[in-house]
């Protein structure tokens, strides 16, 4: 499954649009996380608990985005974006969508 923020796939031409697609989760810190977190904001720092745990979210999400893609007989999903929200005081929801598309390879320009 090819994937990409930009409206087209080079080398392809879209033929089809079968539309949005999207794939989240919600995500809750840990409190053990959280007091870790905690030390690493007096002494500065990435906090690193928190990247993983936001990589992690993204991957999540972006799996769930591309099983509807597929369920709906995608090539590609283009225009993909993110988006996070605010749900309560511990949790936060990650959101990947774009649009699926059906492709077909363009032909090679040769002659030149």
């Amino acid at each position: 499954m090819m994937i990409t923020p930009s409206p087209a796939v080079a080398g392809h031409r879209i033929t089809q649009t079968l539309g949005l697609v999207r794939g989240n989760t919600i995500r809750a810190r840990h409190v053990g996380k959280d007091i870790l977190a905690g030390f690493r904001n007096i002494v500065g720092g990435e906090v690193s608990e928190y990247t993983k745990m936001m990589a992690e979210s993204r991957e999540q999400a972006l799996d769930r985005m591309i099983a509807e893609a597929e369920e709906a007989g995608a090539d590609a999903i283009v225009n993909l974006r993110f988006a996070t929200s605010y749900v309560m005081g511990s949790a936060s929801e990650i959101l990947a969508y774009g649009d699926a598309v059906r492709l077909e390879k363009e032909p090679e320009v040769t002659g030149f």
